[in-house]
């Protein structure tokens, strides 16, 4: 059964927090680099780079090891959803990053590909559909 937009909001958001809370320790562990500094592109050019690719490395990760490992993080999971491929096999990692760049489309124009759920027959956003996977609400 396909998932509907409230589950899937209270989903975004546990994993929301608990990704927040691994990138803000990931950052920390750069503060001794900076000598506590903000890193920024007028201070330290490069090192910003880095520590950019850093949290998109995580974020890809963190999803990841879910995704492929069971199709569940730990948001999901409380929800009772999955998410799959169309042929009902996890994730692999391409399919992790492709999910995960059509999801950054989707959320650019306001959250609009994110709000498709409610006017789509099978209850898909537009990364849903641009990553040929879908989220499925589990049984009880």
């Amino acid at each position: 059964m396909p998932a509907g937009l409230l589950r899937r909001v209270g989903a975004l958001l546990y994993d929301v927090l608990l990704l927040a809370a691994l990138l803000m320790v990931a950052t920390g562990l750069w503060l001794p680099f900076t000598r506590g500094e903000a890193i920024t592109p007028a201070t330290q050019p490069v090192l910003e780079w880095v520590y950019r690719l850093m949290l998109i490395v995580l974020t890809v990760v963190f999803f990841g090891l879910f995704w492929t490992r069971s199709g569940q993080t730990l948001g999901l999971a409380a929800w009772r959803l999955k998410v799959e491929r169309e042929d009902g096999a996890l994730l692999t990692w391409t399919d992790t990053v492709i999910r995960l760049g059509a999801a950054v489309l989707a959320w650019l124009p306001a959250g609009l590909g994110f709000l498709w759920i409610l006017a789509d027959r099978d209850k898909r956003a537009w990364h849903d559909r641009l990553s040929h996977t879908r989220i499925v609400r589990l049984p009880t």
